[in-house]
């Protein structure tokens, strides 16, 4: 370790009162690549910080996987345990605004000021090993550490990226969550569905259940559970679920049948998330359930909101299978959008239209998204479209480019951030419209900050 690394560290400041956002930049600048699998190298670190056996002694663990609705299914697994009386750790990434969304307790954040105790204690730990550690490992591990010196009953653990290489899978889980497999990230997990489906179900474990929350599985997928012994519990055949209408809908499986409200979030997430918590041997009862249900929500996840005089909605979606599952919920929504804004009516002046604030990454299908998105059959009026302030980031040009092989030129403004394309939108729309911004979190975090300046 050079001497002049260990100089930049937050925690050699001599009155050691750094703040979090210069750890996070020390965080990361001291590995090679933002992205490296593998578990060789976390592994010494966390057994020094004692955070592996403490998940093992001391908690129970839920670890979910796949490609979308990790998020929400994390979520609705949480709250449903702190409602039900335990003490509740949740691991998220990445985070929309502030870092500090990543890493809750009972559904709050975690301060600056804990976050920084634990970068300590990991950077430590970390020069002892003589190792580097990437920004997610190093991140990981303080909040796998913050939890256990926390002393939670529960872990609820969202992976980052794959499962069997990433660095969630140093903690056993009780139970594993997989809640669909689909191309993403092909550069790290592989071009095909086979290949994507091994690398996700490497959280599997000897003997565990896991939560399977689609109908089609590869056979990847099968071997690995095969492989460990596991009982798996499929979507649509150990347990199905169904909207009854717009506050209602119903969950089943061999044991019960339950009418439950209606969550802000996806039903098909809820499911998967219920089944994980009725497998546990937990003690959540149907109060509890119904009480996380009308409680729980994710900034970013189909996430409606009034805004500056316009009606807004943002999801995270930034592939093909995501989009798809926000266009499922988008056109009934758009149905009772039009609804409420008197369409055909004497009072009706014009005719709403949907404006898109839209960027993605570059390393994600573009072209298949908005392809998606444009034959969707949805009123979409105009895009706007500007570079996201991150290093993987599409060019504005990129965008462009490809939006112009769907949809007229016309109707696409290009920004060069995307603070100026947020405020475009709210003055190239009418209160009647519906604003959707979507195609990366890092899309919905600067609109997000956009918008509360």
């Amino acid at each position: 370790m050079s001497d002049s690394l260990v100089s930049r560290s937050p925690s050699s400041s001599s009155d050691n009162q750094a703040t979090l956002t210069e750890w996070l930049n020390y965080i990361q600048q001291i590995h090679v690549s933002a992205i490296d699998m593998g578990l060789s190298r976390v592994l010494p670190v966390a057994e020094a910080l004692g955070v592996v056996q403490s998940a093992k002694d001391d908690a129970y663990v839920f670890t979910v996987a796949g490609t979308n609705g990790k998020g929400s299914t994390t979520a609705v697994i949480a709250q449903m345990c702190q409602a039900a009386g335990y003490k509740t750790a949740l691991y998220q990434s990445p985070h929309l605004s502030v870092f500090n969304e990543r890493v809750r307790i009972d559904g709050e954040m975690v301060s600056d000021e804990t976050l920084i105790n634990a970068f300590n204690k990991v950077e430590a730990a970390r020069l002892k090993c003589d190792l580097t550690l990437s920004f997610f490992e190093m991140t990981t591990l303080a909040a796998l550490l913050i939890f256990a010196e926390a002393d939670c009953d529960v872990w609820v653990l969202e992976v980052g990226l794959g499962g069997r290489l990433d660095v969630v899978n140093i903690i056993d889980p009780d139970i594993a969550v997989i809640t669909n497999i689909a191309i993403d990230h092909v550069d790290w997990l592989g071009d095909n569905i086979e290949a994507i489906g091994r690398e996700k179900a490497g959280i599997l474990r000897d003997g565990i259940s896991v939560i399977y929350g689609a109908t089609e599985m590869p056979n990847s997928v099968q071997q690995t559970i095969n492989k460990y012994q596991a009982a798996c519990y499929q979507v649509s055949k150990d347990f199905s679920y169904r909207e009854n209408d717009a506050s209602t809908w119903q969950y089943s499986n061999a044991a019960v049948t339950l009418q439950l409200p209606r969550p802000a979030l996806s039903l098909t997430n809820t499911a998967n998330a219920l089944s994980a918590v009725l497998t546990s041997p937990l003690k959540v009862d149907s109060n509890a359930i119904e009480q996380a249900l009308q409680t729980v929500k994710l900034a970013g996840r189909f996430d409606y909101r009034e805004m500056h005089e316009r009606h807004w909605l943002f999801d995270v979606a930034h592939n093909e299978q995501g989009v798809e599952f926000l266009l499922a919920q988008l056109l009934p929504l758009w149905q009772q959008h039009l609804a409420k804004q008197n369409v055909g009516s004497k009072n009706s002046s014009k005719t709403p239209t949907i404006k898109m604030l839209f960027s993605m990454l570059g390393d994600k299908d573009i072209n298949k998204v908005v392809q998606r998105l444009t034959t969707a059959g949805l009123p979409i009026s105009d895009w706007f479209i500007a570079e996201i302030d991150y290093p993987r980031a599409a060019s504005t040009e990129q965008l462009q480019d490809i939006l112009v092989k769907y949809i007229n030129s016309d109707q696409v403004h290009t920004f060069a951030r995307l603070t100026e394309a947020t405020n475009a939108v709210i003055d190239g729309s009418q209160p009647q419209d519906l604003i959707v911004v979507c195609g990366s979190f890092h899309t919905i975090g600067e609109a997000l900050a956009a918008l509360s300046e």
